[in-house]
Parts: C-alpha cells; sequence; structure tokens
C-alpha cells in the first residue's frame, strides 16, 4: 500500500467513525433498525415470488403450456422484488446522505 491509499483509509474510515457517532447521538436512532431493514429486503423479495409461483399453479391448471408457470412467475417475481428492493435501498441511502449533509458531515458513496 503506498502512503496516499493509506491516507485514502484512513481519511473513509474517519467519515464514517463520524457518520456513526452522528447516528448514535440522534434521539430515534435504535440498533434494531438494522434488523428492520432486513425484514423489508426480504419481505420485498419474498412476496412477489411465492405470489408469482401460486398464480403460476393456477395458470397452470387454466391455461396450461409447454413451459412451466409456477417456475416463470416465481422467477418474475423473484426479478421484480428485488427490483423493489434495489429501489428501497437506493431511497435509504439517499435519505441517510440528506441526513448527512445537514448535520455537517461528509460521507462517501
Amino acid at each position: 500500500m503506498n502512503k496516499q491509499s493509506q491516507q485514502d483509509s484512513l481519511q473513509q474510515m474517519q467519515r464514517q467513525a463520524k457518520s456513526m457517532a452522528r447516528m448514535r447521538k440522534r434521539s430515534n436512532y435504535s440498533p434494531l433498525m438494522g434488523l428492520g431493514a432486513f425484514g423489508v429486503i426480504g419481505w420485498s423479495v419474498t412476496l412477489p415470488s411465492v405470489a408469482g409461483a401460486f398464480v403460476g399453479m393456477w395458470l397452470e391448471r387454466v391455461a396450461p403450456q409447454r413451459f412451466s408457470w409456477p417456475l416463470a412467475l416465481l422467477l418474475a417475481g423473484l426479478v421484480f422484488g428485488l427490483l423493489m428492493a434495489f429501489v428501497w435501498l437506493q431511497q435509504q441511502q439517499k435519505q441517510t446522505l440528506e441526513q448527512n449533509e445537514n448535520a455537517g458531515g461528509q460521507v462517501n458513496d
């Protein structure tokens, strides 16, 4: 590691530490917020996937095709759920960055 990359790493760690300290000082901060994020992401992927599989099973009985409706709609639900989770994470990251900027901190992407 050269000197410049060590300084960059040190500065990044300092910014992260300041950001964590600001989060702890917030009155509505809870360490369980991270677990809540896992729950939101999990359900946003699980529900569309399971719904796709059930709709696929129904379509298998109503309109049979050469391909598997449950598998096709399960994958479609999975893709949709992953996109929803990605969008939610982007929104949360944007909110966090805005809050940090309003608090006077600097945070890298």
